[in-house]
């Protein structure tokens, strides 16, 4: 009478797409509805949900700028190359110069 160890299956995770579509479902009938009652509501709200969304687009979008050189105290004066790996990829190097 040997005790076999069972395989632990590892827990479903739900689906991101699955949520997704759910969402895109419900707010198509929120769409519906508002052109059953009133056009001009219906569009004011479409064109609301599209300001919006760009507006929170634009905000998560990342600063391409390279960070700042840290403020420390010392002499050393920062320095960097960039170089063109393959056409449309860039590499930033950052050297720093020691002046005595």
């Amino acid at each position: 009478m040997g005790s076999r160890k069972e395989a632990e299956e590892p827990e479903e995770q739900p689906s991101r797409a699955a949520g997704a579509c759910v969402l895109v479902a419900l707010a198509g009938v929120v769409v519906a509805a508002l052109f059953a009652i009133s056009d001009a509501l219906a569009i004011l709200v479409l064109v609301a949900a599209g300001v919006f969304a760009l507006w929170r687009s634009v905000r998560r979008t990342a600063n391409p700028a390279p960070p700042p050189p840290p403020e420390s105290g010392s002499d050393a004066n920062p320095q960097f190359t960039v170089t063109e790996d393959r056409p449309g990829h860039c590499t930033v190097t950052w050297h720093e110069e020691v002046t005595d």
